[in-house]
């Protein structure tokens, strides 16, 4: 075993350069299976959203008639149908107005939809209202439910089998997926679907983010994070809206959102494992001859032996030896997992465009559009604080915009966007941040055991945002408030500005106390 100094993976590989063609291929590559992932999770602002609607009249009532309701029934469902979506007044003989009546009845014969804005949802479907209002946002908590099974088990799987298989796979599954979804006959089958659609979303963004961080030099990794990995997901979030403007379907919506996802699946044979977890596992060869292909893309000489074997014999030692040292990082974990929370509040805040006032479509732009601005402004702004001061101002700007909103309730819906862009800072910034903290050995698993943690509170979200029935100022006290106290735990948190890659256990820094 080599007595000198140990180099790590980033001095070692140091002759490929930064930006080469090699770099730029896995940069753009990777970015774009990020574009799915991006609408994937908000696709539902579309597909689930609540037409406006009233109760079909009855089949003996000289009013019945599909056509007629759909012309004029919005316009003059209030003098004559009832006094709500959800109840009609009751027929009586010989009547031409209702006006007067006090007996009314459930909507027996179901409900008519306007088609002004949608041509169809699952809520006009499958009559998603009144009594079965609550499977639209169940629904929504089960794609959620699948992001938190695809956190963890994706976290084991890639760290066992490699990023790349799991990868592709997830990308298949997602796309795959989303294709049966659009045939859905019933709602149980479409919830159903909506729950492996989600595993296969979270699964293959986090397996694409580590799959990039491990191959690029620290001094592009926070480019490729930021104007890469988050800025491909943020243009994936503001095609939807233009995607769901011009067609009007849920199912040919879904159609359209897994055609880029089939795009990917060629690039196969482009994308390399990544060389530190071949490493890791001792498969030298094999991590050499990715290295020795990266050099002839960016037309560089590589040494023949580019990891020497007494160094190689160490690492694995090393790796091998890290494994008993797990309780150095779960403290770690334990405020990864509390701070990655935030992600029920910037899910919650996208979600919620269909319900803010004016156009949903322009709501939802602007929604993506400040995703996009934060992640550029983010960039450039990341290295001039420390990471958990930068952490900290974003979350804690985020929680006062929201609770502002109680004091303020009429400009609920600009204060609710500014506030965005707190929590939109905060989001792609913790996966810069959180991949800095984890080592080669477990990073995947640790993210995902960081990922898991968040979609509990992404699976809570939609139900705050339905409380916004009875009370439409509580869910953002709520997701300020949490933003909040998210803010003050990430101020534990080491700072790993300007450091290394960390490939071992005992190479993690240490919470502050």
């Amino acid at each position: 075993m080599s007595t000198g100094k140990v180099r790590d993976f980033d001095e070692i590989t140091s002759f490929l350069g930064d930006y080469g063609l090699f770099q730029i291929l896995i940069i753009v590559l990777l970015s774009f299976s990020a574009m799915p992932a991006g609408y994937m999770g908000v696709i539902v602002v579309f597909v689930s959203d609540t037409p406006e609607h009233y109760c079909r009249s009855s089949i003996n009532s000289t009013r019945y008639g599909t056509d007629w309701e759909q012309e004029n029934g919005f316009q003059e469902r209030g003098s004559w149908m009832g006094p709500g979506s959800c109840s009609r007044y009751k027929l009586r003989e010989n009547w031409t107005t209702a006006a007067g009546f006090n007996d009314t009845e459930q909507c027996l014969d179901g409900w008519v939809f306007s088609t002004d804005r949608y041509t169809a949802t699952i809520v006009s479907e499958w009559d998603l209202v009144c009594d079965n209002a609550w499977k639209v946002p169940f629904s929504t908590s089960l794609f959620f439910v699948g992001v938190l099974i695809g956190s963890f088990a994706s976290g084991h799987l890639s760290d066992r089998f490699g990023r790349k298989p799991v990868l592709f796979f997830t990308m298949v599954l997602q796309t795959v997926t989303a294709l049966i979804q659009a045939t859905s006959v019933t709602w149980v089958m479409f919830s159903i679907l909506n729950c492996l659609r989600g595993l296969g979303q979270i699964s293959s963004l986090i397996a694409s983010l580590i799959l990039g961080s491990e191959m690029l030099s620290q001094s592009v990794r926070v480019t490729y994070i930021l104007l890469g990995h988050s800025l491909g997901f943020g243009i994936g979030y503001a095609l939807l809206p233009l995607f769901a403007y011009f067609i009007r379907g849920w199912r040919m919506l879904l159609v359209a959102a897994a055609i880029p996802g089939f795009l990917f699946i060629p690039t196969w044979c482009l994308i390399p494992e990544s060389p530190r977890w071949l490493l890791q596992k001792g498969r030298v060869e094999e991590a050499e001859l990715v290295i020795h292909k990266a050099a002839q893309w960016n037309r560089v000489p590589a040494p023949e032996v580019i990891f020497r074997a007494g160094e190689c014999l160490e690492l694995m030692v090393l790796f091998f030896l890290t494994l008993c040292a797990m309780k150095a990082i779960v403290l770690q974990y334990e405020i990864c997992s509390k701070l990655m929370s935030v992600t029920m509040v910037y899910y919650g805040l996208s979600l919620n465009s269909s319900n803010l006032n004016g156009n949903v479509y322009l709501n939802c732009f602007i929604s993506a559009a400040i995703d996009i601005v934060v992640y550029v402004a983010t960039w450039l702004l990341i290295n001039r604080a420390p990471r958990p001061t930068f952490l900290f101002s974003t979350l804690m700007f985020c929680g006062i915009m929201l609770l502002v909103i109680q004091l303020v309730p009429e400009g609920l819906c600009v204060l609710a966007l500014v506030g965005k862009i707190g929590v939109s800072a905060a989001y792609c910034f913790i996966y810069v941040f959180f991949t800095e903290l984890m080592p080669t050995v477990v990073r995947n698993m640790g993210l995902g055991i960081c990922s898991t943690a968040a979609r509990i509170g992404a699976i809570i979200s939609p139900y705050l945002l339905y409380m916004s029935v009875y009370s439409r100022i509580l869910p953002y006290i709520i997701f300020g408030t949490v933003s909040i106290m998210a803010a003050v735990v990430s101020m534990l948190l080491p700072d790993t500005r300007n450091s290394k890659l960390p490939d071992l256990i005992t190479q993690t820094k240490h919470i502050r106390r």
